[in-house]
């Protein structure tokens, strides 16, 4: 997109505080935000709010060796861990409910959210699986690997499907935002 994402206007505050608005409203209390070289900017806006900032050195790795960053500091008593994405700012706290509570009845199963039959984000993975990340090339290819685990998890959130990969997303977004006169992404 050529703009640091996660810093990018979103109302009146910057998309990544619309993230973690939505899963610390969801009671979620080990929340690992993990940036590359260069987040000092993100780790100052976020300074305020109750998350671990952790660093990835690496700008060119894949998504996988983010969550591994980040999984080193998650609490070892944790049974399942939600990849969220910095892009998809307009998830529902709702939705993280639902997810938590489908980890509570399927605590092995891999859990991915869906709006009118698209998958989206986050994804709730049971923990220990997390562990095989290092010799895969990928989340797609862990997801791929333990295919009987996969719950597609239907929710009539468009948060879960509404990412910003380009300028245009990014516009759309707003415009959905604006239009649902949404004023704290913890309360829709």
């Amino acid at each position: 997109m050529g703009k640091c994402k996660p810093l990018l206007p979103l109302g009146d505050r910057p998309v990544i505080h619309h993230c973690l608005a939505s899963l610390i409203a969801a009671g979620i209390l080990d929340i690992q935000v993990v940036i590359g070289p260069g987040g000092g900017e993100i780790a100052t806006a976020i300074s305020h709010l109750p998350v671990q900032v952790v660093s990835n050195p690496d700008p060119w790795s894949e998504m996988a060796v983010s969550v591994e960053t980040g999984l080193r500091a998650v609490s070892a008593d944790a049974t399942g861990v939600l990849v969220c994405l910095a892009d998809h700012p307009l998830v529902a706290t709702a939705t993280y409910h639902t997810l938590l509570e489908q980890h509570r009845q399927q605590p092995e199963a891999i859990i991915i959210p869906s709006h009118l039959g698209k998958k989206g984000h986050p994804t709730l993975f049971p923990k220990p699986i997390l562990h095989k990340l290092p010799q895969l090339n990928s989340l797609r290819e862990l997801i791929w690997g333990q295919a009987n685990r996969v719950r597609l998890i239907a929710v009539a959130d468009m948060g879960v499907v509404l990412d910003m990969d380009t300028p245009e997303d990014y516009q759309k977004l707003t415009a959905i935002y604006l239009a649902a006169g949404i004023s704290n992404n913890a309360s829709h």
